[in-house]
C-alpha cells in the first residue's frame, strides 16, 4: 500500500509540473565585415537550429531589426518582444525575447536600461554602449502557469557596469515580480565565473548549469569567435533561474555546425526546466 501511495504521489507531481525549454543565444549582429561568417550565409542554419531544439521561449542578443524579422518569418510559431537599445522600434541592437505563441500567452512586456537612469535611454557607469534588459510575463495557455523571462546583454568593456547591471537587474526583478512568480534570466553577461557580476548573480539565483539534474552537455565555453578548430573555453553566456520554485532537468551548450562553421560567434545555451508546485 505504501508503494502504491508513493507512486501515486510521484504521478501527481508529474501531472502538476510544467516543463519549459529555454535558450539564450547571442546571434551576432549583421556585420558586413564578417566575410564568410556574415549573416546572410549563416542565418538559414541558425534558424533551423532553433527550430530543431524547439524552445518554448528564448532570448537573443545583438539582433538588428532585419535579423529579428528574418527569424520571425522563418520561425512561424513564434512572436517576439523588445525594442532597440536606442529606444527605437527599428534601429540599434535588440535583446529580444521570442516565445511560442501556440503554447505561451504574453501578459505584459517592458524594457529598461542598465544604468543609473533605467527608465530612459542611457549608458551606465563605465559602459561603452547603452545596454538593456527586455522582459515579458508569460502564461502557459493550458496550465495557466505564469513566469517571467528577463533577457539582457552586459557591456563588454565596463567592469563596474557589469557588476552594477547585475545588481540593478535583481533590484528590478524584486520590484516587478511582486507575486514571487518563477523567473528566468537569459543573457550574454560578458562575465566569467570569477567576475563580481557572475558571483553576485549566482548568489542570488541558480545557474542552470550548476544545478542541472543531468550533467551539463557540450563545450566548457560559449564564445567561439568563429574559430571552429579551436577549443571553446570562454564561458560568458548563462541561463539563471529563481531559487526554490524551478527545477533544472537538463543543461547544454550547443556546438552545432555546418561545413566547419558555427552559426554565430557564440554558442547557444540550452536548458530544460520544470516549475515546482
Amino acid at each position: 500500500m505504501k508503494i502504491i501511495k508513493f507512486l501515486l504521489f510521484l504521478f501527481i507531481i508529474q501531472v502538476n509540473a510544467q516543463d519549459l525549454k529555454v535558450i539564450s543565444y547571442n546571434i551576432r549582429f549583421d556585420n558586413p565585415n564578417d566575410g564568410e561568417n556574415k549573416w546572410d550565409l549563416r542565418k538559414d542554419f541558425l534558424s533551423k537550429q532553433i527550430q530543431f531544439y524547439a524552445p518554448d521561449v528564448f532570448g537573443i542578443q545583438e539582433g538588428k531589426l532585419h535579423q529579428l524579422q528574418y527569424l520571425d518569418s522563418s520561425l512561424v510559431d513564434y512572436k517576439y518582444i523588445g525594442i532597440g537599445r536606442d529606444n527605437s522600434a527599428n534601429q540599434g541592437e535588440f535583446s529580444a525575447v521570442f516565445y511560442n505563441h501556440k503554447k505561451l500567452r504574453l501578459i505584459k512586456e517592458a524594457t529598461f536600461w542598465l544604468s543609473e537612469t533605467p527608465e530612459k535611454v542611457s549608458k551606465g557607469w563605465d559602459a561603452m554602449f547603452e545596454r538593456i534588459c527586455t522582459y515579458g510575463l508569460f502564461e502557459d495557455i493550458k496550465t495557466k502557469q505564469r513566469f517571467y523571462l528577463f533577457n539582457t546583454h552586459f557591456d563588454h568593456v565596463g567592469v563596474v557596469a557589469r557588476t552594477n547591471s547585475a545588481k540593478l537587474i535583481i533590484e528590478n526583478i524584486n520590484a516587478i515580480n511582486k507575486e514571487k512568480l518563477p523567473f528566468i534570466i537569459t543573457g550574454d553577461f560578458n562575465s566569467e565565473k570569477d567576475s563580481e557580476a557572475y558571483k553576485y548573480l549566482s548568489n542570488q539565483l541558480n545557474d542552470t548549469q550548476s544545478i542541472s539534474k543531468s550533467p551539463s552537455f557540450g563545450p566548457l565555453g560559449t564564445f567561439n569567435n568563429f574559430e571552429f578548430h579551436k577549443p571553446v573555453n570562454l564561458l560568458i553566456d548563462f541561463i539563471f533561474t529563481s531559487k526554490n520554485n524551478i527545477e533544472v532537468l537538463k543543461h547544454a551548450v550547443l556546438s552545432d555546425s555546418k561545413d566547419c562553421k558555427y552559426p554565430s560567434d557564440h554558442l547557444p545555451v540550452y536548458a530544460e526546466i520544470m516549475f515546482k508546485k
